[in-house]
């Protein structure tokens, strides 16, 4: 290969490409604004990375209680602080309550100086919303006075909705984690073992999500490929031989490629600004997470470039330029299957020694995955095109637009299967990881045993408000339909150190028939459980004869509360045990409250179970304001039936959002390809106008070349997807099972963009079907 006549034909071709008049320029900006628009994309995939790893130290760096060491004692260093999260209207707000004991109490990430009693300093985002008339009920429950806004640095993303307020009297309601004692902010690395499932799907997220720039990249270097090649026709009457002409191609593709850069790194400066004005799926980020690697930099101003010289010169290779046209417009050859399918049998063959090893903890070979799952989808964007030849190669009769539709297609199936890749190895990569992320969700999620027939909200009391107030309370709050308290503690047979205790539960009838099931029941009754089958202190603490005593400092409640005494009535009734509202059991004695010996009440803690008026607007919100005017520190629970590990639910939502950037980018490149069809099939358009052709018929036979296409890609990403799901499913060891309503929301949802992007080029297509663009100079 002699490099030095190689630089003077491409250096040739983006001569030709920036200097080649309008169509030259015209053709350079439409592949500049596609592999741009891929370029953005794949700039800020290579900053996700960095990215969550910003996210991630900036939550440890703030850590106040979690994974670190809680002094004991007040010092000139120690902070008290209290975790009060809440929500509101579905948005998580970071909460802490705070009060310095020294000079040098370790100062939260983000404050300047600790908020004084009263006072609160809150994120930007939360000032907003506080400001904005929909942040009326969450003010009430928030009563302090705005004095400043958290900095970058204590915040882990823009739309953060975060504060710190100041409060006194904390020490004497230390009671870790909820509220405790620390000398500093930040938590240690934890060296946890890797999950072999969770970096499969790691590494199965992040292929899935960049494939189709790949593709789209591919695609767009070839925009204005007919139009070129009838240019380049002519560079062979004065001499130029058929590999010089490809390589000046291949130069006039790497010119928009070049272009695409800098448009690219345009578009990816615009897109760093504007992400950090967004928030999707609950994420949000500052600008400044979003760095790329210098070295990621690198390797995609080299490899897209290089990437558009080796794609034209591959679409090249069955194309012949001669100097009296491109021999294009004969019948080409059939497309042969057989290599086409060594890619997917190859890929399939690269993850089959893998299968299984999810099931006994085995590590996943990196390289083996990758590589199995991209054999895999670009065996779709192998397959589509003879996928497509051979069935509308079969099609023929029917209307006028959909005999144009179907002859244009015979006559450029490549073409057409080129505008449908990048979406269907979009789909059959969602598809694929949809089951894969339904296969395992049993591995990272548990049912809570929450019954939320008999309850939606719980609130546990923390020692400023009686179990009572609080129930008294929330009766009394819009919205709440039933109210269910019981407090607990413990009983012993001693006054410390008892050789035998039991558990106490206190509530009137109605509340104690949702923990046990009562013969009888009215107030002043005392019941035991003696059908538990774990419980074998209360039968011990009923036959012995001795004294019994209600000690808060070895039950629940108060430490510095009093002990006291306890002896059970001769008339105790038994009751039968059964699950309460969170699916807990309890065993040992149940008291309705005139039945408590005097001063027993103080030292009880208990939880208070909330049935909400169906349909009730806010009815959650007013819930935790009534909680907030009881007590600062009560932090109201939204039960569920099912809980997922925050590694697993973070995954799913970075894909959700990947797919979601992906999606925007598959709408925007083909509409560009589709703006690119129609201006090389102007004068084509204008002809059938001329001649008296229907606009009607027109516009339907565009649409068909457009969704005759799409849904064979579909169908063939439906397929594929289904293929590598099942794959995946059995490398981690789990069972197959297909969820067919994802699998055709996957497909209608990429149908809709379709549909979408083909509206969109309707006003254009109007424009070009007029018969004066038939005229020429």
């Amino acid at each position: 290969m002699n490099v030095r006549q190689w630089s003077r034909d491409l250096a040739l071709g983006v001569r030709f490409a920036l200097g080649g008049g309008r169509e030259g320029w015209v053709r350079a900006v439409l592949t500049a604004v596609g592999v741009g628009l891929g370029v953005a994309l794949l700039l800020l995939t290579t900053t996700l990375p960095t990215a969550l790893s910003v996210r991630h130290e900036r939550e440890k760096e703030r850590a106040d209680f979690t994974y670190i060491y809680t002094p004991t004692k007040p010092s000139e260093d120690s902070l008290v602080i209290a975790d009060n999260d809440t929500e509101y209207q579905g948005a998580d707000i970071r909460g802490r309550v705070m009060e310095p004991e020294g000079a040098d109490a370790p100062l939260p990430p983000g404050l300047s100086s600790f908020p004084a009693t009263g006072d609160m300093v809150v994120s930007p985002a939360l000032k907003e919303l506080l400001d904005s008339p929909d942040g009326a009920t969450l003010r009430a429950r928030l009563p302090y006075r705005i004095t400043g806004t958290i900095g970058e640095r204590g915040l882990v993303g823009s739309h953060e909705l975060a504060y710190y307020a100041g409060a006194d009297g904390l020490p004497d309601r230390i009671n870790p984690p909820d509220v405790a004692r620390i000398d500093h902010f930040g938590s240690p690395t934890r060296g946890d073992e890797s999950d072999p499932v969770m970096t499969l799907l790691i590494l199965v997220v992040f292929v899935v999500l960049l494939m189709p720039v790949g593709v789209f990249i591919a695609a767009a270097v070839r925009f204005g490929g007919e139009r070129r090649d009838r240019r380049l026709a002519a560079l062979r009457l004065v001499g130029s031989d058929s590999r010089m002409v490809r390589r000046i191609a291949a130069g006039e593709a790497m010119a928009g490629a070049l272009l695409g850069l800098v448009l690219g790194a345009a578009f990816f400066l615009v897109a760093r600004q504007i992400v950090g004005t967004v928030e999707v799926f609950g994420i949000s980020v500052f600008p400044s997470y979003l760095t790329p690697h210098p070295a990621l930099v690198l390797l995609v101003a080299v490899a897209v470039p290089a990437a558009a010289v080796g794609v034209t010169l591959f679409a090249l290779r069955g194309v012949v330029i001669e100097p009296l046209g491109v021999v294009r417009t004969a019948k080409p050859a059939r497309r042969r299957l057989w290599w086409r399918l060594l890619l997917p049998v190859a890929g399939l063959a690269a993850l089959a020694p893998m299968i299984g090893q999810g099931r006994g903890g085995g590590d996943f070979n990196e390289y083996l995955v990758v590589g199995g799952v991209l054999l895999l989808l670009v065996g779709i964007t192998a397959l589509l095109p003879w996928f497509v030849e051979t069935v509308v190669g079969r099609l023929g009769q029917g209307a006028v637009s959909w005999q144009l539709a179907v002859r244009r297609l015979q006559l450029s199936s490549g073409s057409a299967a080129r505008m449908v890749n990048g979406i269907a190895v979009a789909v059959a990569g969602a598809i694929a990881l949809q089951m894969l992320f339904a296969g395992v969700d049993s591995q990272y999620s548990k049912w809570t045993g929450n019954d939320l027939t008999r309850a939606q909200m719980e609130i546990r009391a923390t020692g400023a408000a009686p179990v009572a107030e609080i129930a008294e309370g929330m009766r009394a709050t819009e919205g709440v339909r039933g109210v269910v308290s019981i407090a607990d503690a413990d009983v012993g047979d001693a006054r410390d150190e008892p050789e035998h205790s039991a558990q106490v539960s206190v509530g009137d009838c109605a509340s104690l028939r949702e923990a046990a099931i009562l013969p009888s029941c009215r107030e002043g009754d005392v019941f035991y459980l003696a059908d538990t089958a774990d419980d074998t202190e209360t039968g011990k603490l009923l036959t012995s004869g001795k004294q019994l005593y209600l000690n808060p400092a070895y039950g629940s409640g108060d430490s510095q509360a009093g002990t006291v005494g306890w002896r059970p009535p001769k008339d105790l009734k038994q009751a039968r045990s059964r699950p309460d509202p969170t699916g807990v059991e309890r065993s040992g004695f149940l008291i309705t409250p005139s039945a408590l010996p005097s001063g027993a009440a103080d030292g009880l803690r208990g939880v208070v179970y909330l049935s909400l008026t169906p349909g009730a607007e806010d009815a959650q919100e007013q819930v935790r304001n009534t909680a907030a005017r009881l007590d600062a520190l009560l932090r109201p629970e939204t039960l569920v039936s099912k809980k997922r590990t925050a590694e697993f639910s973070s995954l799913r939502t970075g894909l959700f959002v990947g797919a979601a950037c992906v999606l925007a980018l598959i709408g925007a490149s083909l509409l560009v390809g589709q703006l690119e069809q129609l201006r090389e099939r102007r004068k084509l358009l204008s002809a059938l106008v001329a001649f008296g052709t229907r606009r009607r018929t027109l516009g339907l036979s565009v649409f068909w070349q457009s969704a005759l296409p799409i849904g064979l890609g579909l169908v063939l990403a439906a397929v594929v997807g289904l293929t590598l799901g099942t794959v995946l499913l059995k490398m981690v060891g789990a069972g197959v099972r297909i969820d067919w309503t994802g699998v055709l929301a996957m497909t209608g949802f990429g149908a809709a963009i379709v549909l979408a992007v083909t509206l969109c080029s309707l006003p254009p297509l109007l424009r070009l079907m007029r018969p004066d663009g038939l005229r020429t100079e």
